[in-house]
């Protein structure tokens, strides 16, 4: 079962750390270009990391305002390819055939992450989901191309 939101938001007790010269220069420089706290960088960045540790062969990418988790090797998101498998009936193995990259451990490590970050999947799922309609209402400028 998976850590709810409310467990994951809630604070732990304080400490203090000492960094290296140069790990303390990146914090620094983070949280200038992003315009946060230190500790909010030095939070965001002991988050990913251990939840690379948790799930080997999750990774991060995109803008910090943007980031998620995605299967290294796959070149998916984690949302992405639990998208593809509800398309294919949870069929693992015609997922595989018709997309001969991805290996059992790509599944296997997307599920897991999913099973224990449900919020964060939903919330990308829901944000795919969105008609013609809902994107041009949210976003009037975009221009759609007819499928």
């Amino acid at each position: 079962m998976g850590v709810s939101e409310k467990e994951r938001s809630r604070k732990g007790e304080a400490f203090s750390i000492r960094l290296s010269a140069a790990t303390d220069r990146y914090v620094e420089a983070e949280a200038a270009r992003r315009k946060r706290s230190k500790s909010a960088i030095v939070e965001a960045l002991t988050e990913e990391a251990a939840r690379t540790h948790r799930f080997p062969g999750i990774g991060f990418k995109g803008e910090d305002y943007d980031r998620r988790a995605w299967v290294v090797g796959s070149h998916l998101d984690v949302w992405q390819l639990i998208e593809l498998l509800h398309g294919y009936g949870e069929d693992e193995e015609r997922l595989q055939a018709d997309f001969d990259q991805l290996t059992t451990h790509h599944l296997r490590v997307a599920r897991a992450y999913a099973q224990a970050y449900p919020d964060e999947i939903e919330e990308a799922l829901a944000e795919n989901a969105l008609s013609a309609e809902d994107v041009r209402a949210l976003f009037p400028l975009v221009e759609i191309a007819d499928a």
